[in-house]
């Protein structure tokens, strides 16, 4: 109990570290209508060259720097892309269009607007032309047998449009995580139901629920436990068959650290209280062998500490390596005059480049981050005059 709060660093750590222990394996093939936020589950190799054939990069006429001698050429034929060229005839170009292949013989394309259409019908070329120029070369952006997207990679449009381009219909990805999501306290009641003395509506799930599903995680909603022991046993262990058991509240210290007790009389805590604010008693463990998580209940608390270290540690288990999300410095735009022991995350935004929190930082309020578009980190014992420089993670990369 009375060990020192775990640095933020090592919390992570530990975390991957667990993460990669126990890897999902199993993997499925899935249409590419399919496939966004999967996980790809072995390397994507190219089976032909992109492009398979050189083509043009404009609009213009193709010809033979050999053939020009400064006169204008006839055009020999039209080609539009979708077309197969005839090889050029010697001592004439050919009208060309973006993307259409390169005739046989050709070396070069010039741009339209550098050349001038004759009352003949040939064309006159008003600037110096180049070998090369204005023609993509076959297997410019990728080559038979280059792998073009490693297992790992989380995909997106961008990945699933080079998948495309490379002829492939469908991916094998990673199977989806199973996270049953448990929310406990009597204080609890689901929307829709009415209020009674001291009770509050569960927000928690329907943040982590939503959040879950951008991961492409298979959400097991496993409802709300009373301040129970043995039905906190109970219902932990009726999720033997998933990946994770993610829980909010119940995790600090006392009487109602239900969770906290079940894991320690019949599983095994590996983290409790973390250097963070906010959200210092995360827990994480196993529960007759299944990985437990056990975010903060203040609902603040519960969207730091699942962006900064459930997120990750989800998607380390489907193989992804560069889980850390994008950060960068910014002046502050306040001061910090209070030094803590815990490393802070407040919800802030920019404003004419400089970094504002929200007014209320207390892990209850909510609001604090519908207001903000990222989390401002500030560093433990350290104070903060205005102009400083800060880090910020954009909320947009730890959401998806």
């Amino acid at each position: 109990m009375n060990k020192p709060l775990m640095p933020v660093e090592d919390a992570l750590a530990r975390l991957l570290e667990m993460a990669a222990a126990s890897p999902i394996v199993e993997r499925e093939r899935v249409a590419l209508a399919h496939a966004e936020g999967r996980v790809l589950a072995v390397d994507l190799v190219s089976t032909l060259d992109l492009p398979p054939w050189p083509n043009s990069a404009m609009d213009g006429y193709a010809l033979r720097i050999a053939d020009w001698t400064g006169e204008p050429l006839p055009v020999s034929q039209r080609i539009f892309a979708g077309q197969a060229p005839e090889p050029l005839a010697p001592g004439t170009c050919a009208r060309i269009f973006t993307g259409a292949p390169v005739p046989e013989g050709a070396d070069c394309v010039e741009m339209q607007e550098n050349a001038v259409v004759q009352a003949d019908e040939r064309v006159a070329f008003i600037e110096p032309v180049h070998a090369g120029q204005n023609i993509r070369p076959q297997g410019q952006e990728t080559r038979i047998g280059d792998k073009v997207l490693a297992a790992g990679t989380r995909l997106g449009p961008i990945e699933l449009a080079l998948a495309a381009s490379l002829g492939h219909p469908s991916l094998d990805v990673v199977r989806r995580v199973r996270v049953a999501v448990l929310s406990t306290g009597d204080e609890l009641v689901e929307p829709g139901q009415p209020l009674e003395a001291g009770q509050i509506y569960n927000s928690n799930r329907v943040l982590l629920c939503s959040w879950l599903k951008r991961l492409a995680c298979e959400v097991i909603d496993a409802g709300i436990l009373p301040d129970n022991l043995e039905k906190t046993r109970t219902a932990l262990a009726a999720l033997n068959d998933v990946d994770l058991i993610l829980s909010t509240g119940g995790v600090s210290v006392g009487e109602a650290d239900f969770l906290g007790h079940a894991l320690r009389e019949e599983g095994q805590l590996a983290l409790w209280k973390l250097a963070i604010k906010p959200g210092k008693p995360l827990t994480f463990g196993h529960f007759r062998g299944v990985p437990v998580i056990g975010l903060p209940g203040n609902p603040a608390s519960t969207l730091v500490t699942f962006a900064l270290l459930a997120r990750p540690y989800l998607l380390r288990r489907q193989g992804v390596q560069d889980v850390t999300p994008l950060q960068f410095p910014v002046p502050a735009g306040f001061s910090w005059t209070r030094p803590g022991n815990r490393r802070e995350y407040l919800r802030g935004r920019l404003e004419q480049g400089r970094a504002v929190f929200y007014k209320n930082q207390s892990s209850g309020v909510l609001r604090s981050a519908a207001w903000a578009d990222g989390l401002i980190e500030v560093r433990e014992g350290r104070t903060l005059v205005e102009g400083e420089w800060v880090n910020f993670i954009p909320l947009s990369e730890v959401l998806g």
